[in-house]
């Protein structure tokens, strides 16, 4: 078992290409884009797995158009619900382990209190209900398996709210934010670390407790909540990230953030007001602390200012 591979899908993607180089630290790494296996293919991706004999499936691919998903639901839920269940499937019938992510939208967003895994669902999109299908999907497909839901994820790389923020303000002389919508935005490597974290820990009972994959997995496996202390908003977090931009360039002339409602920013699909994650499972059961959000904000901008300095 220890000399099979992880399998990592969406190798390309925020969270997988922070993860490749640390899954390569516990051995061999299959990394499959979007290219390489198409993930709509339900025959296709049951070959692959077939084919690598994975002891660990990682899926870090989604479809995450939130609001074109409202139009596109057919495609969202085949990426989204079925493709965690035909991995759940695969992993179940060669003895492998399976984490996948999910995400803060399968919540309905109300009230203040942060939410915890065993709360009520309830999506207001076609992308949040597709996640959560996904997340039914895999654990009804058998496999060990643990499924980690996140929110508002970003990094130096990949598209994401903070690189098109920074890019419209280098264009435009003023952005409205919406400042209603209350989460942790979450740097794309801390979740590539938690899948290091996870994977190294479960691996060493194996052989401390001289028990398989599955035994280990089973007892703390399940749903997790996992993004970033503390809560802001979008316009907050926009707000961190180009005082930071001002402050290591004064000369660059940035535009000027101006907070709204929700209402003042109609889109397609509803987002929840509230995202905010009680992560207090994860630090207790798989002893992994998330970063502060501000933290994770500043060491995202500092690769983010070594690569463009005068853009």
């Amino acid at each position: 078992m220890g000399n099979r591979p992880i399998l990592l899908l969406g190798a390309h993607g925020q969270v997988g290409g922070e993860a490749l180089p640390l899954l390569r630290k516990l051995g061999e790494v299959v990394g499959l884009t979007r290219a390489e296996l198409d993930l709509t293919d339900g025959a296709a991706v049951r070959a692959a797995v077939r084919e690598v004999k994975p002891r660990w499936i990682v899926n870090a691919a989604a479809y995450t158009a939130v609001d074109k998903a409202e139009s596109e639901s057919r495609m969202a839920y085949v990426l989204n619900g079925d493709l965690p269940g035909i991995l759940g499937e695969e992993a179940a019938r060669i003895g492998s382990a399976v984490i996948h992510f999910s995400t803060d939208y399968v919540f309905s967003g109300e009230g203040s209190r942060p939410w915890r895994e065993d709360d009520p669902t309830g999506p207001l999109s076609v992308y949040g209900a597709s996640k959560l299908a996904g997340e039914r999907a895999l654990a009804e497909g058998g496999a060990a398996h643990f499924i980690f839901r996140t929110s508002w994820v970003f990094g130096a790389r990949g598209k994401n709210f903070l690189r098109r923020i920074l890019q419209l303000a280098r264009e435009r002389d003023e952005l409205k934010i919406v400042d209603d919508q209350v989460g942790s935005p979450t740097w794309s490597r801390t979740l590539a670390r938690l899948v290091e974290h996870t994977i190294r820990r479960a691996e060493e009972r194996t052989k401390s407790g001289g028990c398989g994959l599955d035994e280990a997995v089973r007892p703390v496996g399940g749903v997790y909540n996992a993004s970033s202390r503390g809560y802001t908003t979008w316009f907050g977090f926009a707000s961190e990230f180009v005082r930071i931009a001002r402050k290591a360039n004064p000369e660059r002339t940035l535009a000027r953030l101006v907070p709204i409602a929700s209402s003042a920013y109609p889109t397609a699909a509803e987002r929840p007001k509230n995202s905010r994650l009680n992560c207090e499972k994860l630090a207790r059961e798989l002893e992994f602390e998330m970063p502060d959000w501000q933290s994770a904000t500043r060491e995202v901008m500092e690769e983010v200012l070594l690569e463009s300095p005068a853009r």
